[in-house]
């Protein structure tokens, strides 16, 4: 009823690739799915190194499932440091498939190994299947007149159509995948297509697979609707532009690449059409103050980084406190300190989100729990921070951000009205019967001030750090209008409505409760349920 599958080789083995195509062909086969790339932060760690393997988990079920598994039913090794890097998380009794053409001397010894351990009786626990997978797929490519380098680069999908055969997965959709990545190659798309399909062909006629295992597709387990498999940051993206539509104001994104949130960059680059503004800046510092400035410009600004660019923004996210502008931090947790782990996760920057900065600056904090709730969280965070004129920080992090899992495509109508009203006129009378425009004149239920766009004639005020005189907006020093403001910016971010939380208790019985929050919500409520 259920499988895990760990695609492990060198980083340039297309790992990456293979479980992408893979995990596609398994979301429109109609399985629940949870998926977990794994990959070096090094640009190009040494072939052949442990540091240099790459893999990808997929965990794919006929029932509803939250994480992508702990030990993999399947391990694809592609090479001796795949299989030394993994084989600990392998439980005994799981099957190993091995390209034998990559065990030589030199390779075994790059990774501490002092005898083969396809002979020495290491792996006797598991079911080993050895399979030259490199001089398959060249034998299988002679037609195409490629070196046996080139042609060896698609052994990826060689082991691609061997898994689909023994998993009866789809084949089209990497057909034509293949046709149109490489489109303006089309040698190299109908050879990996025939690498693709001789894996196939070898499951099917090759002994050493004598069994083929079919998982049904999860129908139980979703809701009717349209569905499709996204990532966290595709979904992040996708709702930030969702988002942008619903309040009726241009999306401005100011950010500096930085693993894992730079694919939020890259994606709403493609969507100028939805008035969709995205500035790679110098640097973090200038990346938020862009943002901010746009935010004081009437759009939805946001600003996406991971946690050494949080410590960076965090004078300008003060700033965007003392304004009460509303902005949107995105941070893509990774593991710390300093540089830490870039490619790996931890949900380590709560307390940097919550606390780090100077002076009293409350941000309220919205952690979506799987990536396609990356989708209602990019909304939820944008309509507390239009509401309230409040910056918000959306916590997600590199599982999220990189993992996968089927999302229903919502109907216009039931996404959130966002839209909100600038400041038009007056909006204070004074002693002498004088109307003004109080800046920080704040809506008796929100306890928001008014969004005043520049240029719009009589809404001039002043702006910037230096602590406000409630309601003018002046400069005041008086400490006892900095504790009054000081108060009043906790209130609001106190009074935010926000839903009840929702307790996942199918009996109604349950005597404990566990808590927890973001994305360790599937491994939480997996390890309850069981």
């Amino acid at each position: 009823d259920r499988v895990i599958i760990r695609f492990a080789g060198d980083s340039g083995d297309g790992m990456q690739l293979t479980g992408d195509r893979f995990t596609s062909e398994t979301a429109s086969f109609g399985n629940d799915l949870s998926t977990l790339p794994n990959f070096p932060a090094e640009i190009r760690a040494p072939a052949g190194t442990l540091p240099g393997v790459s893999s990808f988990q997929l965990h794919f079920a006929d029932h509803d499932i939250l994480t992508p598994g702990d030990a993999p039913n399947v391990l694809v090794a592609m090479n001796p440091a795949a299989l030394k890097a993994n084989i600990g998380d392998v439980p005994r009794g799981a099957e190993i498939i091995v390209n034998t053409d990559e065990f030589t001397k030199r390779a075994m010894q790059k990774v501490g190994y002092e005898a083969s351990p396809l002979d020495d009786g290491s792996l006797d626990g598991f079911r080993v299947h050895p399979v030259a997978l490199t001089t398959l797929t060249v034998e299988a490519l002679k037609e195409f007149e490629l070196s046996r380098k080139d042609a060896g680069r698609s052994k990826n999908m060689f082991a691609l159509g061997l898994l689909s055969w023994m998993y009866h997965r789809p084949t089209e959709g990497t057909e034509a995948f293949l046709k149109s990545k490489f489109a303006k190659k089309p040698d190299i798309a109908a050879a990996n297509i025939a690498a693709f399909h001789a894996g196939w062909n070898f499951g099917e006629t090759t002994e050493d697979f004598a069994v083929s295992y079919e998982v049904k597709p999860a129908a139980q387990a979703f809701a009717p609707g349209t569905y499709r498999n996204i990532s966290g940051n595709l979904a992040l993206s996708y709702g930030l532009v969702a988002a942008s539509q619903q309040a009726d104001l241009p999306l401005y994104l100011g950010s500096y690449p930085i693993t894992p949130a730079s694919d939020i960059l890259h994606e709403l680059s493609k969507h100028k059409n939805f008035g969709v503004r995205t500035f790679q800046a110098e640097d973090e510092i200038a990346g938020i103050g862009a943002a901010l400035g746009a935010a004081f410009g009437g759009s939805l600004a946001v600003t996406t980084t991971s946690g050494p660019g949080v410590a960076l923004k965090s004078e300008t996210i003060g700033l965007a406190v003392s304004l009460e502008l509303p902005l949107l931090i995105v941070d893509i947790q990774r593991g710390g300190p300093s540089t830490g782990l870039p490619t790996k996760t931890e949900q380590a920057d709560l307390l940097q989100a919550m606390y780090g900065r100077n002076g009293e600056a409350p941000v309220p904090i919205v952690a979506p729990k799987t990536p396609a709730d990356c989708f209602d969280a990019a909304l939820e965070a944008a309509r507390i921070a239009l509401t309230y004129r409040t910056p918000v920080f959306l916590l997600s992090d590199g599982y999220l951000a990189n993992g996968s899992e089927p999302w229903r495509i919502p109907e216009i109508d039931e996404l959130p009205d966002l839209r909100v009203q600038f400041a038009q006129g007056p909006n204070h009378t004074l002693a002498d019967g004088t109307e003004v425009f109080w800046p920080y004149k704040r809506d008796e239920r929100t306890l928001a001030r008014p969004w005043a766009v520049p240029g719009t004639p009589g809404l001039e005020h002043r702006i910037g750090g230096i602590e406000k005189q409630d309601g003018t907006g002046n400069i005041s020093y008086d400490p006892a209008n900095h504790d009054f403001m000081v108060r009043t910016r906790q209130a609001k971010v106190d009074g935010i409505e926000v839903p009840d939380v929702e307790v996942d208790d199918p009996t109604g019985e349950a005597e404990l409760l566990v808590l927890g929050w973001g994305s360790t919500y599937g491994p939480i409520t997996a390890a309850v349920r069981r």
